[in-house]
């Protein structure tokens, strides 16, 4: 599968990696740095152009607003962005709303198991969305 990952910090570096691992073809793109076994993308559009399913790690609501901006526009119909950042309620459903309008899946999937489970693969997902969202990121958790 091809993976578009935006936010590659404590927590999303260590996903990325662990998914690569897992041999999908994984492009990343973070403001600082992207880990060893990523494929480095110089922009949040350019991981998610082409990319089966977007996942983002970010510290906030309104940095995930920003990058749905982004990538939103450039993801297939179809796609899935799937969610990991622990953010406000109503940010999740602006980026729920704002992938409907583009005909992509989502799903909100905050994560429980801090640093430790991100690099044993271990993390607890609490997702939400509909069942063909799920369907489409469960191969992933």
């Amino acid at each position: 599968m091809r993976i578009g990952f935006i936010g590659l910090g404590n927590m999303g570096a260590p996903m990325a990696v662990n998914l690569a691992k897992a041999g999908h073809d994984v492009a990343g793109y973070d403001m600082a740095a992207t880990p060893a076994g990523i494929q480095h993308a110089n922009s949040a559009a350019m991981a998610a152009t082409d990319a089966d399913v977007v996942i983002t790690m970010l510290p906030n609501g309104s940095a995930l607003q920003s990058v749905a901006a982004e990538i939103h526009p450039v993801m297939k119909a179809g796609v899935l962005h799937l969610d990991c950042s622990t953010v406000d309620v109503e940010s999740a459903r602006i980026i729920s709303q704002d992938a409907d309008k583009y005909h992509l899946l989502s799903i909100d999937a905050p994560v429980s198991g801090g640093i430790g489970g991100a690099t044993a693969g271990t993390l607890t997902f609490m997702a939400g969305g509909s069942d063909a969202a799920f369907a489409a990121a469960k191969p992933l958790f």
